[in-house]
């Protein structure tokens, strides 16, 4: 198969030009947009296909196309994220055709796609073309192998997993990024060990070089690597794939973005499809400035805009559309749709979580009584803890529901670490429970947890037949008070002493604090800090914030029971054999893992300043990032849409506190919305600005006409000055920090971030 994919004369050097009348089997079914893509001539094409355009049967039409027009299906490449979408994509356009020579195209993702090529020219690069990949627990075989050689890690000493070592690593290589510039900016708690992770770095590349190795990452570096080095070789695959095609390619990375860049050069023929809009993967090395760069790197890019949308209502897209409308450099796009039977969008401002929490529930009981399907319903938010509060209430109301993209309120391992503690407290037979607190105990091994869970009472000591308060103190003092005795009088280690001490001093403690759940919360976080910082040395501070979620969530409680109740109602996740038998169910996903899925009807939930845009987004880039998300969740919606935020949250001092609306909120007209309840518009300054907001602008990039991408310039003699304090009435204060064009200005917001702002409507008060 290698020798016929690489014979340079299997083909002409220069493909033949599309014929301009084609059969009805690779034009059926287009619509104009679609059809100027699958028909357009030869050069660099970039196709911004927003949410639900049909960009999966463009790619398939165009593949046909250039078929049908006479270019061999061998000097086609296709190059995707996943090796299911390459595959039925070929089928596909194999089907319009009606024969089988499209299965002579290549297709596959850019990591399938390098393999192939790189056991053909090994040698250019110093490798056999025998060498082996490693999977992902190969390479942290060899991690962890490296530690102990160079006598890190060991017993007793807290260092960065082989898993954590090999994440930094592999994040270095596809953002082009030094591994001292990754720890200090996202991994900041291991810079201690910057030194010793550059180490293990350094030999982990000796030790796949000289064994002939190759990890994922290296797969696109090596390519890349012979593209660059090796003009022959380059020439040669020029020649071999005269026309490539990328999907998704706002996903790429700049190892991938080089690679595309290279292969396609000199002729330049290629399409990337993508919407910048959906650009939301910057955490694994995806970069937003390939897509918009495009034209710039390919110049004379013929730019087509693919609008119409096939999923969801006119009125869910005119929301969508605000959403991204004020985004500073975009390509400019209008989604519509000629679907009709919607209402507009809503809006609920809740009381607090619990009050959001319910009225998600009551609306999912209307739509179920109106006949939609579990299946058809999605609540989706920004960070998998977002969920806790309507996870309960779900349970609650007896509605099964399934989540993907982070663990259930109880699936975390170190939620319920902190869960043990309350368990052992109101039901000290627990042994599960006891158990795992043992193990919490640094050199307590499952052997020694179970001698002393052997010395516990069997049963525990109630008074039969007595009722009220005296007969409940009995039951929880009295046996605990025993399981306590037990831990004092155990012959413990010298490793483990006192932190058996430890635990029973809390547990103690616990006991006499009385039933308030906050005041044993914050008893027990006291104690597990450390430990907790121990266990989970590579991501506590992610899981931290896990850990802060229970303050707001205990508060709604007047007893632990109560609350442990609730969560041990929470049906188990099945084992992955006995999922495909399950019934279909309601949907909860964070925003990430709800990407190119839809459903007829989506709650967004904890749409407030904080949760979404997450309080993380501190730069323009992070927080213009967190906008296409939003539109990513809004844009998922068919008929239904549901926007949610609490006007008060239990705050860290363990009091009610104001909850702002999202800034993004705050950008969408009113007149979209609808508003539930106690909702109020938070849209009013939009709504004056909305001449303004629904003008967006293409920054940085040129397509070869129009004003589609024009990059704003500085314009002098404005009456305020880049670097000047303002206060907005609704924006509050910010600081100018560029002049776009005459009576527009760029403000960055000390509280809602990045505008745009036309001075003819915007009230800006100088400082």
């Amino acid at each position: 198969m290698q020798r016929s994919l690489f014979n340079p004369e299997s083909s002409a050097d220069t493909p033949p030009a599309p014929d301009a009348a084609a059969s009805a089997g690779a034009l059926a079914g287009l619509n104009p947009a679609q059809r100027e893509a699958v028909c357009a001539p030869a050069g660099p094409i970039l196709v911004i296909a927003g949410a639900g355009s049909g960009k999966t049967r463009t790619l398939v039409h165009r593949l046909a196309y250039l078929v049908e027009q006479g270019l061999p299906p061998e000097n086609l490449l296709l190059l995707t994220f996943t090796r299911k979408a390459a595959q039925e994509m070929i089928v596909r356009a194999g089907r319009l055709l009606a024969h089988a020579s499209c299965r002579q195209i290549t297709g596959g993702t850019f990591h399938a796609t390098a393999n192939l090529i790189l056991r053909r020219y090994a040698a250019h690069i110093g490798y056999r073309a025998n060498f082996t990949i490693l999977d992902q627990s190969d390479a942290e075989g060899i991690v962890n192998l490296l530690k102990s050689s160079l006598g890190l890690g060991g017993a007793g000493r807290r260092f960065p997993s082989r898993r954590l070592l090999l994440g930094i690593i592999s994040k270095a290589v596809n953002t082009e990024t030094g591994i001292a510039d990754l720890v200090e900016s996202q991994y900041l708690h291991l810079l201690e060990f910057l030194d010793d992770i550059l180490l293990i770095a350094e030999h982990y590349q000796q030790f796949k070089l000289s064994h002939g190795l190759m990890d994922y990452d290296d797969l696109l570096v090596h390519w890349r690597r012979l593209l660059r080095e090796n003009q022959d070789v380059r020439a040669e695959l020029a020649r071999r794939f005269q026309v490539l095609l990328v999907d998704e390619y706002q996903d790429t990375n700049p190892v991938q973005a080089e690679i595309v860049r290279l292969l396609a050069a000199p002729r330049n023929d290629v399409m990337a499809v993508g919407d910048d809009a959906q650009s939301i993967y910057s955490f694994r090395g995806a970069d937003f400035r390939n897509i918009m760069e495009f034209p710039r790197q390919f110049p004379g890019t013929r730019v087509i805009r693919l609008e119409e949308n096939y999923r969801s209502t006119p009125e869910i897209l005119q929301v969508s559309n605000a959403i991204i409308a004020p985004a500073p450099e975009q390509y400019r796009k209008n989604l519509f749709s000629q679907l009709a039977g919607g209402g507009r969008p809503v809006l609920c401002a809740a009381r607090n979580e619990g009050a959001q929490a319910r009225f998600v529930v009551e609306k999912i009981r209307e739509l179920q009584v109106s006949g939609l399907p579990e299946e058809e319903i999605a609540v989706l938010f920004r960070s998998g803890f977002h969920s806790y509060k309507l996870e309960l209430e779900l349970t609650a109301a007896g509605i099964d529901f399934e989540k993907r993209g982070g663990l259930k309120l109880t699936e975390s391992a170190h939620i319920k670490d902190v869960l043990a503690h309350f368990r052992v407290l109101c039901n000290p037979v627990d042994r599960l429970s006891w158990h795992r607190l043992l193990l919490l105990i640094d050199k307590i091994g499952p052997k020694t947890a179970g001698n002393i869970i052997d010395r516990f009472p069997a049963v525990a000591a109630t008074a039969d037949g007595e009722e009220g308060a005296s007969a409940e103190a009995e039951e929880t003092s009295q046996p605990l008070a025993a399981h306590l005795q037990v831990l004092a009088d155990y012959p413990a280690g010298k490793g483990w002493r006192d932190g058996l001490g430890r635990l029973r001093e809390l547990l103690d403690d616990l006991q006499a604090a009385g039933s308030p759940p906050l005041t044993l919360l914050e008893l027990v976080l006291a104690y597990y800090q450390p430990i907790f910082q121990r266990l989970y040395p590579d991501d506590y501070p992610r899981r931290q914030r896990d850990l802060e979620q229970l303050r707001p969530l205990l508060a709604g409680y007047q007893d632990i029971r109560d609350f442990l109740a609730d969560t041990a109602l929470d049906p188990p996740t099945p084992n992955a054999g006995e999922a495909e038998g399950l019934p279909p169910r309601l949907v909860l996903s964070t925003v990430h893992s709800a990407k190119g899925l839809e459903w007829d009807s989506v709650f967004i939930i904890h749409l407030a300043e904080g949760k979404f845009p997450a309080g993380q987004a501190e730069d323009d880039d992070q927080y213009e990032e967190e906008r296409r998300l939003f539109y990513v969740a809004a844009t998922r919606a068919k008929r239904n849409l549901y926007l949610l935020y609490p006007r008060e949250v239990t705050g860290m001092d363990r009091r009610p506190a104001l909850c702002h609306p999202s800034p993004f909120l705050a950008e969408v007209p009113s007149r979209l919305l609808e508003l539930a309840g106690s909702a109020r518009p938070v849209a009013s300054a939009a709504d004056y600005q909305e001449r303004e907001l629904f003008r967006p602008r293409n920054v940085g990039t040129t397509t070869g006409g129009g004003d589609d991408a024009v990059a704003p310039s500085a314009a002098a003699g404005q009456p305020l000055a880049v670097g000047a304090r303002v206060r907005h009435p609704f924006f509050g204060p910010g600081v100018v920090v560029k002049m776009v064009a005459p009576r527009t200005v760029d403000v960055r917001f000390d509280r809602h971030g990045f505008k745009t702002l036309h001075l003819d409507y915007a009230k800006l008060e100088s400082l």
